[in-house]
């Protein structure tokens, strides 16, 4: 059976959360390959709400794997404190399954993220403070603490104690802060020892296994195409690979093994954090405001307001090349109701030149301004819509532009937050 990737097209927020939830229960396993709590999904389950960190969408699901991959960087704290957090709701979370291979957050990346950040000033990133790159940086620089690193006292102390080598001399001698002692992350890590050793597994060869046994498994990024560390717009991106290239890497999974990947697209867009975004509306009291309030744009993880702003068909066309997409998800069609013109980005101003993909260069697209052309709209509420027949005229006319312009089909549409106010244009497995 098929691997199935589920990506961000835009600059994260995108719904694949819900898009994940919806297939929960047609899948056999759900992975979360990248990232860390620095993003959120918001799931919405008739009158429930659940706000997802760290943990795969698919731990909503009953009879769904969730799976975090050993692309993964893993604040322990934050996991027990989700985990514990469903329990009380009702949610069973037995099924999930941990990477030996994921690294851990320990608490001096928290602090090196967070002084790093103010030291920048003005050229700050705008991360979440939450340690995400410190951790990946130590990956890639072969300073990284394991998930099984914590089931060996011996080799954790001997990792924590190079770490620190070089941290206590950059939190000390560049930000003026205490040194961190070996004994205290050591303690720490140690005491979720006994209730992570059942979660954890090879996980690459658990999914091997599922997918040689005719088990689906779906592939869920974190962040988003454009937030990439290597195809987003750097260096305003997150520090690992959301695209369909970090789906393999971070889960373990061949190449050879995806047959579809979901591409999730906003019907406007938003960003948060730093970075050039050219559609975006800096009004306060217009078009960005109403699209801010309508689509209740306000980070599910750090509550942080989003900048709004209209589709942008060059993004979502490098998106699709990127990852390969062979179906868009479009959410939040219902968010644009009530407006009489809606403005689509087709191409962009550079100095003068029109550019009709995303520019090559971060000059480039730093001076880039959108050439719109506008759309009719409509009026008519659309949450109650269940076919794309029951959408008004200019809606589907609005949606199949997008498509044309996308460069893959538009296969299912949400027209509001619950799983139930979806429409399905083409199946998605």
């Amino acid at each position: 059976m098929p691997a199935v990737v589920i990506v961000g097209a835009q600059w994260g927020d995108e719904g694949k959360g819900k898009a994940t939830d919806i297939l929960g229960s047609r899948v056999d396993y759900v992975v979360k390959f990248n990232g860390g709590n620095n993003a959120g999904h918001t799931v919405v389950i008739g009158d429930q709400k659940y706000a997802l960190h760290l943990l795969p969408s698919g731990i909503l699901s009953p009879g769904c794997v969730p799976v975090i991959g050993n692309g993964v960087v893993v604040d322990l704290k934050v996991l027990f404190e989700e985990i514990d957090g469903l329990e009380a709701r009702g949610i069973d979370t037995s099924k999930l399954v941990v990477s030996a291979n994921a690294h851990v957050i320990a608490d001096y990346n928290r602090t090196v993220d967070k002084v790093a950040e103010r030291f920048l000033g003005s050229r700050k990133i705008g991360t979440t403070g939450r340690g995400i790159g410190p951790t990946y940086a130590d990956k890639m620089n072969r300073l990284g603490i394991r998930i099984q690193d914590l089931f060996d006292e011996k080799i954790l102390r001997q990792k924590v104690e190079g770490a620190l080598e070089l941290k206590n001399q950059i939190l000390t001698k560049i930000y003026n802060r205490r040194a961190v002692e070996v004994d205290e992350i050591v303690d720490e890590l140690l005491t979720y020892v006994d209730r992570l050793r059942p979660m954890v597994a090879d996980t690459p060869l658990l999914l091997h296994e599922a997918l040689a046994a005719d088990k689906t498994v779906l592939l869920e990024a974190g962040q988003a195409t454009l937030l990439d560390v290597d195809h987003g717009t750097y260096p305003f991106v997150t520090s690992s690979s959301a695209t369909t290239g970090g789906a393999c890497t971070g889960s373990g999974i061949a190449p050879s093994e995806i047959t579809r990947v979901i591409g999730i697209v906003k019907a406007y867009a938003t960003r948060v954090g730093e970075g050039p975004f050219p559609t975006e509306l800096f009004d306060d009291d217009g078009d960005g405001a109403r699209l801010r309030t309508n689509g209740a744009e306000f980070g599910t993880t750090t509550g942080r307001p989003r900048r709004c702003g209209w589709y942008d068909a060059p993004i979502a066309r490098y998106a699709a090349r990127i990852n390969g997409v062979t179906d868009f998800v479009l959410t939040k069609l219902d968010v644009l109701t009530g407006w009489d013109r809606i403005p689509v980005c087709v191409a962009y101003d550079v100095d003068g030149e029109r550019i009709d993909e995303m520019p090559m260069t971060q000059t480039g697209f730093h001076h880039a301004k959108p050439i719109y052309e506008y759309f009719d709209g409509w009026h008519e509420d659309l949450s109650t819509c269940r076919t794309f027949e029951d959408l008004p005229q200019t809606a589907q006319d609005y949606v199949l532009t997008l498509e044309k312009m996308s460069g893959a089909r538009i296969s299912t549409i949400g027209v509001g937050p619950d799983r139930e106010q979806t429409i399905v244009r083409h199946d998605l497995l």
